[in-house]
């Protein structure tokens, strides 16, 4: 099996979580300020690509939820 992720991009990733969850709840998933202190989706994008722990951790919490679809 190839990697699920491929082909889907960081900005889709964090535009369907933000859509299906809201800052408030991404926030209270993944401890990071930019969710929890005046969240965007420019923002958000340019820290997580600047820090990849950050960005595993959406991209699990991307994985966990197209899973349970």
């Amino acid at each position: 099996m190839g990697d699920p992720l491929q082909g889907v991009t960081l900005k889709t990733i964090l535009s369907e979580l933000v859509e299906q969850f809201g800052w408030e709840e991404m926030g209270r998933n993944i401890a990071i300020r930019c969710f929890t202190h005046e969240p965007g989706i420019p923002s958000s994008l340019k820290f997580l690509r600047r820090t990849p722990w950050a960005r595993d951790k959406v991209e699990e919490m991307y994985l966990r939820w197209k899973l349970t679809e």
